[in-house]
C-alpha cells in the first residue's frame, strides 16, 4: 500500500509539474550575447526582456505570464542552431531575435520546420521571408531600403559622385548591403571607382587602406559594409592614416564601437543608415527611453534595443489578437498585422515580400557625437 501511495504521489507530482510548466507562455530569444554581434544583440535582448517585464506586470497574455528563454548563440552559426533546437525542445510558441541575416538563417529554418513563427528583431535581408517560409517575419526594414537611403544621402546631401566600396565578404547581410548601395548609387549617376573585401574577424585593414589611398582619382567617400566588430576598427585605422573622406555604412555601424574604438577625435565624418529612433519625438520613443533608463540605468545603446522590444511586442500583440497561444494562430495574426505602433516606426505586412515599409534614419558621427541628419522614407510612405 505504501508503495502504491508513493507511486501515486510521484505521478501526481509529475502531473502538477507538467501543469505548472504549461502555466507560462514560452518565447524563444536567439541572440549572440558574446562575440562580434554582441554590441547589437545584447541591447536587443535587453529590449525584449523589458517588454516581457511590462507584459507580465500588466497581467501577462491570456491570463498567463510570459517566459523568455534566451541561450547565447556566441556569434557562431553552429551554436545558434543548437540554441534554436534547445528553445524549440522547451515548448516555445514563437521565437524572436538576431540582428544579422546569417545567424537568422542558422536558426529560423528550424522554427519553420516546426510550424512556429519567428520574428527577427534586426536582420534586414529583404529576401528572408522568401528564404525561410511563411513563419518568418521581420521587425526592421529591408537592406534595399536602408542602402537606398544612405546612397541617396551620399549623392544628394554630401555631393559624393564617386565612392569606393568595401564589403565583409563572409556575411549575407554585408554582401546584400553593398549590392543594393551600388545599385542605387549608380542609378543616380554616381560611380564606384574601387572595391575591396575583408572577412568577419579581421583586425588589420592596412592592405585595404593602402589600396584606397592609391586610387586615382581619389573617391569622394568610402562605403564600408561591416558588422560592429569591424566598424570601429575600420574607422580608427582609416583615420589614423590621415584619410579624411566621409565613411558611409548601414546599420552594422549603429554601435557605440564606432566612437569608442577610434576615440572622439578620429570618429568623425561617419554616416550610416539605421532604424528610426534617435531624436524622434513620437510618444512611443519617449516612453521607451524613459522605461529603458529606469530599468537599466542607461540610455538605450543603439536602435537594436528598441528593435528587440518591438519584436517581443509584435508577438504579444499577435497572441492577444489571436486569442490563442497556438503557433499557427499566432502566425496568422502576425501576417495580418497592420499599423502596429512600434518604437522604431509603424509596422505592417502590406508588401508581397512581407518586408515592412519603414522610415530610415541617417545618422552622422562627428567628433564622437551622434546626430540625426535626415529621415528617409520609402516610396508610398
Amino acid at each position: 500500500m505504501k508503495r502504491l501511495i508513493a507511486t501515486a504521489s510521484i505521478a501526481l507530482a509529475a502531473m502538477l509539474g507538467t501543469a505548472a510548466a504549461q502555466e507560462t507562455i514560452k518565447i524563444g530569444a536567439l541572440y549572440n550575447l558574446t562575440g562580434g554581434m554582441s554590441s547589437l544583440d545584447g541591447p536587443s535582448l535587453k529590449g525584449a526582456q523589458l517588454a516581457v517585464k511590462q507584459i507580465n506586470a500588466a497581467g501577462g497574455l491570456l491570463g498567463k505570464q510570459v517566459e523568455l528563454i534566451a541561450p547565447d548563440g556566441k556569434t557562431d552559426q553552429q551554436e545558434t542552431a543548437k540554441a534554436a533546437q534547445r528553445v524549440l525542445s522547451e515548448g516555445v510558441v514563437a521565437g524572436i531575435g538576431q540582428s544579422d541575416t546569417t545567424f537568422v538563417m542558422a536558426g529560423a529554418p528550424l522554427f519553420q520546420e516546426k510550424g512556429i513563427p519567428f520574428v527577427t528583431s534586426g536582420a534586414t535581408h529583404p529576401e528572408l521571408p522568401k528564404w525561410v517560409g511563411d513563419n518568418m517575419f521581420m521587425t526592421p526594414f529591408g537592406d534595399d531600403d536602408q542602402s537606398y537611403a544612405i546612397a541617396d544621402f551620399a549623392f544628394d546631401k554630401l555631393g559624393a559622385k564617386t565612392v569606393a566600396v568595401w564589403t565583409d565578404n563572409s556575411m549575407d547581410f554585408t554582401k546584400a548591403l553593398s549590392k543594393f548601395f551600388t545599385e542605387r548609387f549608380e542609378e543616380k549617376g554616381g560611380k564606384v571607382v574601387g572595391t575591396d573585401i575583408f572577412m568577419m574577424g579581421d583586425t588589420d585593414f592596412s592592405a585595404q587602406i593602402a589600396r584606397l589611398a592609391a586610387l586615382d582619382p581619389k573617391p569622394d567617400a568610402v562605403f564600408i559594409s561591416a558588422i560592429p566588430s569591424e566598424a570601429g576598427l575600420s574607422v580608427k585605422q582609416i583615420r589614423e592614416q590621415g584619410i579624411t573622406m566621409p565613411i558611409l555604412s548601414g546599420d552594422g555601424f549603429d554601435t557605440e564601437l564606432v566612437s569608442t574604438v577610434p576615440g572622439p577625435e578620429l570618429a568623425d565624418e561617419v554616416y550610416f543608415s539605421t532604424h528610426t529612433y534617435r531624436s524622434d519625438d513620437r510618444p512611443e520613443v519617449k516612453k521607451f527611453i524613459e522605461d529603458y533608463k529606469a530599468e537599466y540605468g542607461i540610455d538605450p545603446e543603439n536602435a537594436f534595443a528598441p528593435l528587440g522590444y518591438d519584436a517581443m511586442m509584435l508577438v504579444a500583440d499577435a497572441i492577444r489578437r489571436a486569442g490563442s497561444a497556438e503557433p499557427a494562430k499566432i502566425r496568422e495574426a502576425l501576417a495580418a498585422t497592420r499599423g502596429f505602433k512600434a518604437v522604431t516606426g509603424e509596422i505592417g505586412y502590406t508588401r508581397d515580400t512581407m518586408v515592412p515599409p519603414k522610415p530610415v534614419s541617417i545618422i552622422s558621427v562627428k567628433k564622437g557625437q551622434y546626430a540625426v541628419e535626415q529621415i528617409w522614407r520609402p516610396e508610398g510612405q
